[in-house]
């Protein structure tokens, strides 16, 4: 089974399971992929039954530390590829240099997962900052969002704290998902299995959409306007859904 391609449900409890049964068995992965690859006609594709325990993130995490842990979750959140390989090496190297491995960064696998986690942590931070709500006409706060790595789930935990007493959706355009919060529990659907009754803005989402872009242009000093600056803070691919900044699209 040496340099196969193995896959996984496309879940992390399904990847840690996977990496930690190949390691177990001393097994050396060619690739690892979830099951939506397409494979070519030179792959040797092997899809193994291994029972999804939910301790795995407890043996990371005692193994590991929480550090790493953490930083092997935001790997898997990304849109690298090969990223489960990373990881593979990662937790190999983690195994044997438990908590310690973190400052092993000579090593490919730990460089690499250091870069790429803070890389998807970076993008989440800009979305909890450059996200708008819209008051709809029944109440709901919604937003949309597009990012590159799948930070729903992140961004989501943010406002779940910060807008704890109110009913509010974001949605995920690019993976067609979207986080419910009903003021208790947060869940994630696919926009497949969820219909938003209405998509119209309230009243007031509107009178306050006119207040705030009126606000936004009167404060700004036109002969001190540097867009290239501002890009630097605010890049244009956030625009999109920015209510202040519509009318610069």
């Amino acid at each position: 089974m040496n340099e196969a391609c193995f896959l996984y449900e496309d879940t992390f409890i399904s990847l840690l399971n996977l990496i930690l049964y190949l390691i177990k068995n001393n097994i050396k992965p060619g690739n690892i992929q979830n099951t939506t690859y397409t494979p070519n006609l030179l792959d040797n594709v092997i899809t193994l039954k291994i029972e999804e325990k939910q301790d795995a993130i407890r043996t990371i995490i005692e193994c590991m530390g929480p550090y790493a842990y953490r930083s092997i979750y935001y790997v898997f959140l990304s849109t690298i590829e090969q990223k489960e390989l990373i990881l593979y090496y990662f937790i190999l190297n983690g195994i044997k240099y438990q908590e310690k491995v973190m400052y092993h960064r000579n090593l490919r696998c730990v460089q690499k997962t250091i870069t790429i986690a803070k890389y998807v942590l970076h993008e989440s931070h800009k979305y909890k900052g450059f996200l708008r709500f819209k008051e709809l006409e029944n109440h709901i706060l919604y937003a949309e969002i597009e990012p590159v790595n799948d930070i729903l789930y992140l961004v989501s935990n943010h406002f779940k704290k910060r807008l704890k007493n109110e009913y509010w959706i974001i949605k995920d355009v690019k993976r067609g998902i979207l986080s419910i919060y009903d003021k208790k529990n947060d869940y994630l659907v696919s926009e497949d299995d969820f219909i938003l009754k209405t998509t119209m803005l309230s009243k007031t989402e509107i009178e306050m959409e006119k207040l705030w872009k009126i606000f936004y242009n009167t404060i700004g000093i036109r002969e001190r306007k540097n867009d290239r600056c501002r890009r630097n803070f605010m890049p244009k691919k956030y625009w999109k859904y920015m209510t202040e900044m519509d009318m610069e699209l």
